[in-house]
C-alpha cells in the first residue's frame, strides 16, 4: 500500500501532461483538415518526377 503514495501522484502528473499536450495540439490546429490531407497525398499533381 505504500507504493500508492508514489503511483497516484505519478499517474496524475502523466495524465496532466497528456491533457496539456492535447490542448496544445488543439490550439495549434493539428486536427483541422484530416480528410484533406488524406486526399492530397493521392493527388498526382505533385509527382516525385516532374514532367519535362
Amino acid at each position: 500500500m505504500d507504493v500508492l503514495v508514489y503511483l497516484i501522484p505519478a499517474s496524475l502528473l502523466l495524465g496532466g501532461v497528456g491533457l496539456v499536450a492535447f490542448i496544445w495540439t488543439l490550439r495549434h490546429r493539428q486536427y483541422d483538415d484530416p480528410k484533406g490531407d488524406a486526399e492530397r497525398i493521392l493527388n498526382t499533381e505533385w509527382d516525385d518526377h516532374p514532367k519535362p
